[in-house]
């Protein structure tokens, strides 16, 4: 009926989708596997596309212009739909893998590159790989009830939940300004209470009081302590248990890529510094070796200039002790200042200087995480 364009019945091609990703399965010795349908495209679109880029300098230009927009078209249409997707940790793993293979075959034989030079550029993408599994461990999940049962309390008014000087919220108050996330303990102390009326401590969803600054993620389903935001280049929230690995994570990243980047145009740009040779490197499109390190070399330029945005925007809200939920909920409310031309969103209510956010930090899941007042009754 789609072929000859008739009218298809609401949600026809959603069910149709849906059940070629559920059929999508390998044989295995204990079974068939199912395969993530996100996977694969990375896998296949992205060397196709960039050996077709490095047959001409157009061809380049029109490939690494478009991939950009369609990675980010997708980004935003998951976003909306609230979907999880493997997509671009696939796209990350893949590109990451496929790039250390061109350098080694393409641009190592070449005699330019020192055996040195090629462990330590191994050593970074091994240590960043490293601190990328530990940022795909637990955020700092909230556990959940068995059975995700409503406790007793839930049919209290919202003014004992919310402001109480007795009852369950006292409870609840005094373990939110003992929580981990409030307090850094050899630094300073930096009080987790909020103002009456600014935050509620109860969720909805997982039926349970939250310490200060945790929060519920849509797509993960759970409540995690400091949430930052949803990574969907891990597809993980970052938390307070994961947030340093995080950004040791993007560090080595980028510490790594450029080291690659700087490689390569020494050896196919001899006698040009690596920011002329990324613009101008007259025999780059000599040979198709060349030309295919040269469009990596741009592919990996662009990557790495979108994780140098993220890395800065994350550095700078840790100097001003902020998060990226924080951020948004700041500007939703108009209550936060903007400051270096828009880039932090600086909320006034835990900054307690550059030194002591930095301390508290770097002390994140350090201290065993305090009991919820809902274990506590």
């Amino acid at each position: 009926r789609w072929l000859t364009c008739k009218s298809l019945p609401p949600g026809a091609l959603e069910r149709i989708a849906d059940t070629i990703a559920d059929r999508l399965r390998v044989p295995w010795f204990s079974g068939a596997v199912k395969i993530n349908v996100s996977l694969v495209p990375p896998l296949v679109l992205l060397p196709v596309f960039l050996h077709v880029a490095a047959l001409h300098f157009l061809l380049g230009l029109i490939i690494l212009t478009s991939l950009p927009v369609v990675v980010l078209w997708y980004y935003y249409l998951t976003h909306r739909r609230k979907e999880r997707t493997l997509f671009f940790l696939s796209l990350g793993l893949f590109s990451l893998g496929y790039m250390y293979y061109v350098f080694l075959r393409e641009v190592v034989p070449r005699g330019h590159v020192e055996y040195s030079q090629v462990v330590a550029l191994t050593c970074g993408l091994i240590l960043m790989l490293a601190a990328l599994s530990r940022a795909k461990k637990d955020p700092g999940y909230l556990p959940i009830s068995a059975g995700n049962e409503k406790p007793s309390h839930q049919g209290l008014p919202n003014k004992s939940v919310r402001g109480s000087s007795s009852g369950l919220h006292g409870i609840s108050g005094a373990a939110s300004s003992r929580a981990v996330n409030g307090e850094t303990k050899g630094y300073c102390r930096m009080s987790a209470e909020q103002p009456e009326g600014v935050k509620k401590d109860w969720c909805t969803k997982c039926q349970l009081v939250r310490p200060a600054r945790a929060g519920h993620c849509r797509l993960c389903g759970r409540c995690v302590r400091r949430l930052d935001h949803h990574c969907v280049w891990i597809n993980s929230c970052v938390g307070e248990q994961n947030h340093q690995a995080f950004i040791l994570a993007l560090s080595f990243f980028m510490l790594t890529s450029v080291y690659g980047i700087t490689l390569t145009l020494h050896t196919i740009c001899r006698g040009r510094t690596p920011f002329v040779a990324l613009f101008y490197c007259p025999g780059a499109y000599s040979d198709y070796s060349s030309a295919l390190s040269f469009t990596c070399v741009w592919y990996c330029a662009i990557v790495t200039a979108g994780m140098g945005y993220i890395l800065l925007i994350q550095l700078l809200n840790i100097s001003y002790n902020v998060t990226e939920r924080e951020a948004r909920l700041a500007l939703r409310d108009n209550t936060g200042r903007r400051l270096l031309g828009g880039l932090v969103i600086d909320t006034g209510q835990y900054n307690r200087g550059l030194l002591c956010n930095w301390g508290h930090f770097l002390s994140l899941g350090s201290s065993p995480p305090q009991r919820s007042a809902e274990d506590i009754v």
